[in-house]
């Protein structure tokens, strides 16, 4: 049975929108184009409406409070509003930050901008299953701590963290813990049973439309002061100033409606299409490592290294066939495995052997017929260029 190609592997970059979201969409851009602040007549009014019904299905979603969901361009402006926000807001005092070696860049660097504006800051290791181990927080929390920062899913490997552990330490401390939830489609996300304060989310890896996310607090928690990275005007609540983007946030809301009324079915068809993928892959070539955990993945990520082939290498060999992305940073001269990957294996002579990976990124549009064709195209290229290399050998 043939599909149309390429087949589309890369949703942990991004994923397509809804149909249901992107006609909800159409109406505010041409019909209903008021302005949701502009509240003296009806064209705003009903704007407003629209946006509050938007934050609603993203609370419930996330077992928040609708006061609690702050829209922001993103997931990376959330992380930067939690981290830089809470942080600026206790300047004049110790400060000590907690966060770990695998998370997104969006989280790293506001911590690092933190440590050059004098705050202590403690990166973690994982375990070489991406895991971080509870009691490795723990020890590192220190009478200053203000913050711990842990991804819920990791958006290379998968990995899904111990946050409700790490939570419960925190929370006996009064330390508040932050979580960047942008990958966590297909896992429980629910504030309050991972005893998270703070959680980031974007809708454009949800099925929502590019261009917004929301950081979220929990409710019935103290409330958290914030400073506002932007200034401008007192859109949500004064954290983040600038006219709503109306059609984005109806998008927005459908996605998150229809992730949580799809939550039941859904990321069990997923793992099941991602484990079929493995088998047939692994069935038909040898040499293959698997980055991360399995027993704690998410159910649509996979990440894998093909022994002897250049991840690079075999992306533009499968580019017409499969859409996928590779964990590897490319420089001018030289490929260099993630920090993610360098987390992973700290020993040098590990990353040597290493020649670099592939994520697979499964999502909702994704067809059995889809996996059936990934497997036989990147068998057959995997076997071609170990082929090849094996002519070049001395």
């Amino acid at each position: 049975m043939s599909v149309p190609l390429p087949v589309y592997l890369d949703n942990h970059a991004t994923t397509r929108c809804d149909p249901a979201a992107l006609e909800a969409m159409w109406p505010w851009f041409s019909e209903d184009y008021g302005n949701a602040a502009s509240r003296s007549h009806a064209l705003g009014l009903r704007a407003r409406s629209a946006t509050e019904a938007a934050r609603a299905s993203i609370a419930s979603w996330l077992g928040a409070s609708p006061k609690g969901v702050i829209f922001t361009s993103g997931a990376t402006e959330a992380n930067n509003l939690a981290i830089l926000g809470l942080a600026r807001a206790a300047a004049g005092r110790p400060r000590h930050v907690i966060t770990v070696a695998t998370e997104h860049k969006a989280v790293l660097e506001p911590v690092e901008a933190l440590a050059r504006e004098g705050v202590e800051v403690t990166v973690l290791p994982v375990a070489p299953d991406g895991r971080i181990e509870p009691g490795d927080v723990v020890a590192a929390l220190r009478p200053h701590t203000l913050l711990v920062s842990i991804m819920r899913v990791n958006n290379e490997i998968g990995t899904i963290q111990p946050l409700a552990e790490v939570a419960e330490a925190c929370r006996a401390r009064g330390v508040r813990i932050h979580t960047d939830a942008a990958q966590s489609a297909y896992v429980p996300t629910e504030l309050g049973a991972l005893g998270v304060d703070l959680i980031s989310v974007s809708s454009h890896k949800i099925y929502g439309p590019k261009g917004i996310g929301a950081l979220v607090m929990a409710r019935g928690r103290p409330r958290m002061q914030l400073e506002p990275l932007l200034h401008g005007g007192g859109h949500e609540r004064g954290l983040r100033p600038g006219t709503l983007p109306v059609p984005l946030i109806v998008g927005f809301g459908v996605a998150a409606r229809l992730l949580e009324q799809g939550l039941g079915t859904e990321p069990t068809r997923i793992a099941g299409l991602r484990d079929r993928l493995l088998e047939g892959l692994t069935t038909r070539l040898d040499g293959i490592t698997i980055h991360g955990t399995q027993a704690a993945r998410s159910p649509n990520n996979l990440n894998l290294s093909f022994e002897g082939v250049e991840a690079e290498a075999l992306l533009m060999s499968l580019r017409a066939d499969v859409a996928l992305s590779t964990s590897s940073a490319c420089s001018s001269e030289s490929l260099q495995p993630s920090h993610v990957l360098r987390a992973l294996y700290p020993d040098a002579s590990q990353r040597a052997a290493l020649s670099g990976s592939i994520r697979f990124g499964i999502g909702r549009f994704n067809t059995g017929a889809e996996i059936e064709h990934v497997i036989d195209a990147v068998s057959t290229r995997v076997t071609e260029l170990r082929a090849m290399a094996s002519l070049y050998e001395p």
